[in-house]
């Protein structure tokens, strides 16, 4: 029940170097401030590491480490007769690369040293299936798991 009309969906630019609007999201994502310049370098700058590391395309990298890091499923709550359970949903699309993003930026600041090293130390482990990002999105799928005997109040109004 929403009161007005939904608010239009705004188009994101693709990033100026390689073009890919997920990475622009990215960029976006890790802005700070309306600082989009410095959040571009420290981007490029951690996807020139990767590149130097891995000798491949950075961008088919950074595809493959967010969607490896999207999580398939999350739990929400939802109160039925006075008590609050934990209810297993399919994630949507766009709250996927949301949440993987959120994730891989949380985990990179956890770490020490300048923030473009962090970052392409966070692509080189979720490839690996290792670090902060990958430890968050299986405890999401365990707690998901755990509670899946509340599935069944997903759909329930």
């Amino acid at each position: 029940m929403s009161r007005g009309k939904a608010a239009p969906k705004r188009v994101t630019t693709p990033d100026p170097v390689h073009n890919s609007e997920l990475l622009g999201r990215f960029i976006n994502f890790l802005m700070e401030r309306g600082k989009k310049s410095v959040a571009q370098a420290i981007v490029y700058d951690a996807l020139r590491i990767v590149k130097a590391k891995k000798k491949e395309d950075p961008i088919k990298i950074f595809e493959q480490v967010i969607s490896t890091a999207k999580p398939q499923v999350e739990v929400r709550s939802k109160r039925v007769g006075g008590a609050n359970y934990q209810v297993p949903m399919p994630v949507v699309g766009k709250r996927q690369n949301a949440l993987a993003f959120r994730w891989i930026i949380t985990a990179a600041k956890a770490r020490k040293g300048p923030m473009a090293k962090k970052l392409a130390q966070e692509f080189l482990d979720i490839l690996e299936g290792i670090g902060g990002t990958m430890k968050k999105k299986d405890d999401v799928h365990r707690m998901a798991e755990a509670n899946k005997a509340f599935a069944h109040f997903a759909r329930r109004r």
